[in-house]
């Protein structure tokens, strides 16, 4: 076999290889999207009635967070500190990316996102401090010397709620002991199979305004007219803050992973069909190869019979 053939040959055949690779990932990355999009929506259900409950008890109580004269009627200090508003000398910021490469412009997406966020709020290496979920946040923010106080790796494919839990007792911590005054999570937003949204969203301090941001004025007014206060206001609000918290850090964290695996299975299968692509190339160019092997081979048969008849 003439040595262009061979090559021909090596490359068609690891090329091959590559492809069957690929489409097999492409396939893992659907179907643990079809696991964490059941997930996803049957959750996201629940932090929204969380939000719209919390919302209408804050907007309509907001001066019993601030003023508390009434010993009988006093919020836990840990839950009313999450809604002080202090002087912003320092800001945090929670990214979630992922821990593994091939999922395209996923990561590179999310901290363009905190990039521009951080420029929107004039922020830089000295007034900002990063909390980073993931391994490629977490490199990319150290390379630029940013102050990385806190960091979590190997969240599972399907995140639990509880794995959560510790990511929010420490962001919360954290804001506690004023180690940062505004708290903002960016992360990726699932829109569908090809479309994702970065966002980048004030979680802490709490506020009335920030809880209606994200509610349907729809939403609310049904809850508003479907329930009676029971207990009383400031064990409603201290139970339902943390489960508020709890909620919308993992309802980021699995909207995030889900936009994380729709963004890997199109990735593999744009390399999918970028290999198939590359198959026919090659297969077109191995066959002429050959064709013109055997075409030389037949004439230098039929020179070789014609010198030996003369």
């Amino acid at each position: 076999m003439p040595a262009s053939l061979a090559a021909v040959k090596r490359k068609l055949e690891s090329t091959r290889s590559t492809r069957q690779i690929t489409t097999a990932m492409q396939m893992v990355s659907t179907a643990k999207l079809n696991q964490v999009q059941h997930h996803t929506k049957t959750y996201q259900a629940y932090e929204d009635q969380v939000r719209a409950i919390l919302a209408s008890l804050v907007k309509s109580h907001i001066a019993q967070l601030r003023e508390q004269n009434d010993e009988d009627s006093k919020i836990d200090e840990h839950i009313s500190s999450l809604f002080a508003q202090r002087e912003v000398k320092k800001v945090g910021i929670l990214v979630i990316t992922s821990d593994r490469g091939l999922v395209g412009s996923y990561n590179s997406n999310v901290i363009k996102a905190t990039m521009d966020l951080m420029q929107k709020k004039h922020l830089n290496a000295d007034n900002t401090v990063f909390l980073t979920i993931g391994k490629n946040g977490s490199e990319f923010f150290k390379k630029r010397g940013m102050n990385i106080v806190y960091e979590y790796t190997g969240i599972s494919d399907v995140p639990t709620y509880a794995e959560v839990r510790g990511i929010v007792r420490k962001a919360v911590q954290l804001y506690r002991d004023k180690v940062y005054d505004q708290l903002y999570v960016s992360y990726s937003h699932y829109v569908n199979r090809i479309i994702s949204h970065e966002r980048a969203e004030q979680f802490l301090p709490l506020s009335a305004e920030s809880l209606e941001d994200h509610n349907d004025e729809k939403v609310t007014s049904e809850i508003e007219s479907e329930y009676e206060l029971e207990p009383d206001l400031t064990k409603m609000i201290s139970i339902l803050v943390p489960q508020y918290a709890n909620s919308l850090v993992y309802g980021a964290i699995l909207d995030a992973k889900t936009s994380e695996h729709a963004s890997s299975a199109n990735a593999m299968r744009s390399a999918s069909d970028n290999a198939s692509d590359i198959i026919s190339t090659l297969q077109l160019q191995y066959n002429r190869a050959r064709q013109a092997a055997i075409t030389t081979e037949i004439t230098e048969i039929t020179g070789g019979m014609t010198a030996e008849d003369n």
